[in-house]
C-alpha cells in the first residue's frame, strides 16, 4: 500500500529552486511594502478604529512572515523548528493502519501535542484521550466520516498537553483506499494555530468594538461580562467554561465582581458534559472564609464533575456534595443551583440548594422553577442561574427584564442585558459578587 509523504520530510522532487526564490522574494516585497504603510499610518491608543487597524497590520506581517518560512522550507527543506513568535507551527504528520492497528507519526507532531517521542504512537481510539471534553465529539465525528464515508477531514479542536497547556490544533486529512476501494488507513495532518486564532480574535475584539453601543462600553469597564471577553473569576484559568456551548444549547456565563475591599464569596458557575451529549449547568457560592484557597471553587467544579459523570443525579447532587466537602478543608456551600439537561427530549431536572431556583423565561414573561423538578424545554427558552441571595427582590428584578430576555437573539446577549440592568449603580443594580449562567435552546 501507497503511503502519503509525511509533511515533515522533504518531496522527492522539490519544487525547482529558482521559482520558489522568486515566490519568497514576492512575499519579502509584499511584507516591507506593508510595514512600510503601517509605519506611516498615524496610530491614537486611545482610538478603537486605530487599534483595530493595528491589529490587522500585526496580523498581516506575522502571516507574511509565516508565508516566508514556509517557501524557505520548501527551498531548504525542514528547519529545526518554526521561529519564535510564528502563528503557524510546522505541519506534523500521522497515519493511522487499520488492517494492521499500527500508527505512524512524525517528530514533529509529538512536539505539537507535548508528547515524548520515544513514546508509542496513540491510536485512533486513544488519540481523543488528548483533546479536550468539549471537542471530543466533534473529533470523533470529524474521524467517523472520513472512515465510513470517505469525506475529506478539515477541522480544528483543543488538546491538552501532559504540562497543563491548551492547544488548538488544525487538522486535515483523507482516507487512503486499498485495491478494492476500502478504507485501508487515514493519513493526517495536524497544526498548532493557537497563536494565529489568539491574533485573530484580537483583531475581532478590537473591531466589535467600534460597534459596541458606549452603554456596553461601561459595562465592560466594570468587568461584568462573559469571562472569555473580560476579567474571570479566580479559578478561569484551571477549569475552562465550554466557549462553544454544549449540543442543544446555547450557552453564556458571567462573574460581577464584589467591590474592592469586599471578601470573594467563592463563586461559581460551569456545564459538564454527561452521557448521550447531556449537560451538567451549575452554579454556587461557598461560605465565606478565610482560611478557603484561592482554588476552592476549582476544586467544587472537579468534584460535581467527578459526581455528574459517575452518574449522580442533580436531585442527589446537594447531599452527595456536602458530605464530599465534610471530608475536606473547604468551606461549605452556602448557595446553588444544580440542572440536567437532554437535548433529544429538552428535559430539564434540577435541584438548589440554599440558593434561588432557576428562572424560565419565555414568550415575553418569566417565572421561577419550583416545586415540580421536571420540566421540558421549548426552543427559543432562555433559563437563568445566578448566586445571589437577597431573596425575592432579586427574583423580582430578574423577571422584570423578561422582555429584554425572551427578545434575546442569544445567551451572549441574554447576559449582556442582564449585567447592564443588575451590575451597575442604577435602580435595577447591586448584584456583587454574584455567579450569572444564561442557557438557551436555540430554534
Amino acid at each position: 500500500m501507497s503511503s502519503h509523504l509525511s509533511a515533515d520530510r522533504p518531496a522527492a522532487q522539490p519544487p525547482g529552486r529558482g521559482s520558489v526564490e522568486a515566490l519568497i522574494s514576492q512575499a519579502r516585497r509584499l511584507r516591507g511594502d506593508v510595514d512600510a504603510v503601517r509605519r506611516d499610518t498615524r496610530h491614537d491608543a486611545a482610538d478603537p478604529r486605530d487599534r483595530w487597524q493595528r491589529a490587522l497590520y500585526d496580523l498581516a506581517l506575522h502571516q507574511l512572515s509565516d508565508l516566508d518560512e514556509h517557501l524557505a522550507q520548501l527551498r531548504d527543506g525542514p528547519a529545526p523548528a518554526p521561529r519564535s513568535g510564528s502563528l503557524l507551527s510546522r505541519v506534523g504528520s500521522a497515519e493511522w493502519n487499520l488492517l494492521t492497528d499500527e500508527a505512524d507519526w512524525s517528530g514533529e507532531l509529538y512536539r505539537i501535542l507535548g508528547l515524548d517521542p520515544a513514546a508509542a504512537p496513540l491510536s485512533l481510539d486513544e488519540l481523543p484521550s488528548l483533546v479536550v471534553t468539549e471537542d471530543r465529539s466533534k473529533l470523533t465525528a470529524m474521524v467517523t466520516d472520513c472512515l465510513v464515508d470517505a469525506r475529506p477531514i478539515d477541522g480544528e479542536f483543543r488538546v491538552v498537553r501532559p504540562d497543563g497547556t491548551v492547544r488548538t490544533v488544525h487538522m486535515m486529512g483523507e482516507p487512503v483506499l486499498d485495491a478494492d476501494g476500502s478504507t485501508a488507513s487515514m493519513w493526517a495532518v495536524l497544526r498548532d494555530v493557537s497563536e494565529l486564532r489568539r491574533s485573530q480574535r484580537v483583531v475581532s475584539e478590537t473591531r466589535d468594538s467600534l460597534c459596541r453601543h458606549p452603554r456596553d462600553a461601561a459595562i465592560e469597564q466594570r468587568a461584568a461580562v462573559e469571562p472569555q471577553e473580560a476579567v474571570p473569576p479566580p479559578w478561569h484559568a484551571l477549569l475552562r467554561f465550554p466557549e462553544q456551548g454544549r449540543p442543544g444549547l446555547d450557552l453564556a456565563a458571567g462573574y460581577l465582581p464584589a467591590p474592592a475591599g469586599t471578601p470573594d464569596r467563592g463563586g461559581w458557575y460551569d456545564a459538564c458534559p454527561l452521557a448521550d451529549d447531556g449537560t451538567l449547568l451549575s452554579v454556587g457560592a461557598l461560605a465565606s472564609s478565610d482560611t478557603a484557597p484561592a482554588q476552592a471553587p476549582a476544586m467544587v467544579i472537579s468534584a460535581l464533575r467527578g459526581l455528574a459523570t459517575a452518574g449522580v443525579r442533580p436531585s442527589e447532587l446537594p447531599d452527595r456534595l456536602a458530605r464530599l466537602l465534610e471530608t475536606t478543608t473547604l468551606p461549605p456551600v452556602r448557595a446553588a443551583v444544580y440542572c440536567g439537561y437532554r437535548p433529544r427530549t429538552r428535559t430539564l431536572t434540577w435541584a438548589h440548594a440554599g440558593g434561588p431556583a432557576p428562572l424560565l423565561f419565555r414568550d415575553g414573561t418569566g417565572r421561577e422553577l419550583d416545586g415540580s423538578a421536571t420540566t421540558t424545554l421549548e426552543a427559543g427558552d432562555l433559563l437563568l442561574l445566578h448566586t445571589d441571595r437577597s431573596g425575592p427582590t432579586a427574583v423580582h428584578r430578574l423577571l422584570a427584564l423578561a422582555p429584554l430576555l425572551t427578545g434575546a437573539r442569544s445567551a451572549r446577549d441574554g447576559l449582556r442585558a442582564v449585567t447592564e440592568a443588575l451590575g451597575g449603580s442604577g435602580p435595577l443594580g447591586g448584584l456583587d459578587n454574584t455567579c450569572v449562567l444564561v442557557v438557551r435552546v436555540p430554534a
